[in-house]
């Protein structure tokens, strides 16, 4: 086989990512670190009882700032019943795994892909535990925030078990929304003049 017919035999889409532009991403990285630098941003803007409604548009990237979205995105923050809400939207901490789910999955298949992994199939559950006498201030010993997250992810691939193993394993520990939960982050919260 010719270097020329195993170019062609290259696969230019896998996982739904342009392979070359998983590579051209990663090539121009290396060479300017610079474009490795992002700022995301999101504004919140409170309604009423336990109901608040965010905004995400605007972001820093690659060197400059954004102007791909033409509209911006809105989640509202609700609670259930038991939390003194009327279901307006999932509470904060479910979007937290939401937002975990999401970095975990985008993770894992462009890993996949780099390695030239297919993927036929992958869903993912998340199981997060709480005890909410942390939030209330009932009890000082307990933490107000998540106590355990568990992630099961369910995946068919053309690879062994072991390299699956092996992806699972590389994608905890590169995935920026799971890498941000498992380690101690700074977190400043100030007050600003309206």
């Amino acid at each position: 086989m010719t270097a020329q017919n195993a170019a062609e035999q290259q696969p230019t889409m896998m996982n739904g990512l342009s392979v070359q532009g998983v590579f051209d991403t990663v090539k121009a990285i290396e060479a300017d670190g610079g474009l490795a630098r992002f700022q995301f941003r999101a504004r919140n803007r409170w309604i009423g009882g336990g109901v608040n409604r965010s905004t995400i548009r605007d972001f820093y990237g690659a060197g400059r700032e954004d102007d791909s979205r033409m509209a911006a995105f809105e989640f509202t923050n609700g609670e259930p019943p038991v939390l003194l809400g009327d279901n307006e939207g999932a509470n904060p901490v479910e979007f937290l795994l939401h937002a975990l789910a999401g970095c975990v999955t985008t993770t894992f298949v462009l890993h996949a892909t780099a390695r030239g992994i297919a993927i036929q199939e992958l869903s993912t559950e998340l199981e997060g535990e709480l005890d909410v006498r942390g939030l209330l201030g009932l009890d000082e010993t307990i933490s107000p925030g998540y106590e355990r997250i568990r992630i099961r992810m369910y995946v068919r691939a053309d690879c062994t078990d072991a390299e699956l193993d092996e992806l699972l394993s590389y994608t905890r520990e590169h995935s920026p929304v799971c890498n941000t939960v498992c380690r101690p982050v700074p977190v400043m919260i100030e007050r600003a003049n309206a």
